[in-house]
């Protein structure tokens, strides 16, 4: 027998611990990391964070959250995902058919970010509100990408984990940054130098795209199932085919009758999360918190819980495999609502603050980086961008849509009760939302042991 058989018979060896510390050297990880951050930049600049800008400005309250539309790019990026699957970007596109999408999506955020800081809401709403939404488009098309590169560089799961873990360091990295830090630099510097320094921080990503190697694209596979020998033109019939339907085709000839379920546990398992968010800053202010005392424990407990939770997650996808993490993140992610609920019956102290924010971040990083591994894994050759953008948009858009009734939640259940009872039933009544997502998670261990036990093994052969 020889020797290419003989590894090719031979089961993989699960990785170690000493395993996956030596694999966070490598330059790939590095890179994700600061394409992470670049990717969590623009988020709250076009959102909470501008919202705040506005508010000091003088702004109405409608006219914030009208606003607040432009995130829906994010949710709907999987409209145009099929473009970026199929097209590569003159000139840029010399880098590398991802390289160059990353680069040029990057370069069209920072000139968003200019030009709100050079508008102002001062200057015109409307002017303002067209930079933010090129900014949150070219946010959004970042994404898309970034995450096509994440997966399609990972030469196997666990490194599919690792680097996962690593993207969502850069990612909470950004938001700390633009939702914590920026107020401090507001408050000494004004907010339009202020958004000049991000935009300028954009950098990160762009050394990154340099730092990292375009990987080596796979076909997709053709209706009988076997790699496609050359892709059609974008324009043709077919080609226009292959880009919209295909990957919907591709994901449901992979997971057949189960493709429906895996997308309802997708969809529901970051749900109280989603419902819980608006509500976060309000529940702060009428427990009686200051911004500063709110502002020192996000930027040390919970960074540090967030990086912990992230780290947790990526270890234990590596180690014990992606499902059985999706498992862990469906309990421990309502965890965070409870301790919301908590919080709201104790003094509101920094030490009490402290605690329930490194349950929810280390609830949430982890969480969040076990659905991240899960969902990368599910796309197909060929259609990796589109299909992540598909399944990442499916899963927040449920749950953004329900949160908009979160405060006529809470404010019903105040109806006879005091603000802080009402609070701290809603936050529990968002943990139990995570019940289905919890029994559909179990579903899938169990179909994942049955797949793991028809899988034939190979038979042992002598030499």
């Amino acid at each position: 027998m020889s020797a290419t058989n003989a590894n090719a018979e031979t089961p993989p060896k699960r990785a170690g611990w000493r395993d996956v510390l030596r694999s966070l050297r490598q330059r790939k990880v590095a890179a994700m990391l600061m394409l992470g951050f670049a990717s969590g930049l623009p988020l709250y600049l076009v959102g909470n964070t501008m919202g705040y800008w506005m508010r000091d400005g003088g702004s109405e309250l409608s006219a914030i959250g009208f606003l607040s539309w432009v995130g829906l790019a994010y949710t709907l990026k999987f409209l145009w995902a099929p473009v970026i699957d199929k097209t590569r970007v003159p000139l840029l596109g010399r880098l590398g058919h991802l390289r160059g999408w990353i680069l040029l999506s990057q370069c069209v955020v920072a000139a968003g970010l200019i030009g709100m800081a050079t508008i102002q809401p001062q200057g015109g709403l409307t002017a303002f509100g067209v930079m933010a939404l090129i900014a949150a488009f070219a946010s959004a098309t970042q994404d898309i990408v970034i995450d096509a590169w994440r997966i399609e560089i990972s030469d196997n799961g666990e490194e599919l984990g690792l680097l996962s873990a690593s993207s969502q360091l850069g990612y909470r990295a950004a938001l700390l940054v633009t939702d914590a830090l920026i107020l401090i630099l507001a408050a000494n510097i004004g907010w339009a130098p202020s958004y000049w320094v991000m935009a300028l921080l954009m950098g990160v990503g762009m050394v990154a795209v340099f730092l990292a190697r375009e990987p080596v694209r796979k076909l997709a596979a053709d209706d009988s199932g076997s790699a496609s020998t050359s892709a059609p033109m974008l324009w043709t019939a077919r080609g226009l085919f292959d880009a919209v339907l295909g990957p919907f085709v591709a994901f449901f000839r992979v997971h057949g009758k189960f493709a429906l379920l895996m997308l309802l546990a997708i969809s529901l398992y970051r749900m109280p999360d989603f419902v819980l968010g608006p509500m976060a800053n309000p529940f702060y202010k009428d427990l009686g918190l200051s911004k500063e005392t709110v502002g020192e424990v996000r930027a040390s407990f919970g960074l540090i819980a967030s990086l912990c939770g992230i780290a947790m997650g990526g270890l234990s996808a590596v180690r014990f495999g992606l499902v059985p993490t999706l498992l862990a993140g469906a309990i421990l992610g309502p965890g965070s609502n409870a301790a919301f609920a908590w919080l709201a019956h104790q003094e509101p102290t920094m030490t009490n603050f402290a605690i329930a924010m490194i349950v929810d971040n280390i609830s949430t990083g982890f969480a969040g980086t076990a659905l991240v591994a899960y969902m990368s894994s599910l796309t197909s050759a060929g259609y990796t961008a589109t299909q992540y953008a598909l399944l990442s948009s499916f899963y927040a858009l449920l749950g953004k849509v329900l949160k908009g009734f979160s405060g006529v939640a809470v404010e019903h259940l105040e109806v006879g009760r005091t603000l802080l009872d009402a609070y701290a039933l809603f936050f529990l009544g968002t943990a139990l939302a995570g019940i289905p997502a919890l029994l559909l998670c179990l579903w899938l261990v169990r179909h994942a042991r049955i797949v793991a036990k028809s899988v034939p093994q190979a038979a042992p052969t002598s030499s």
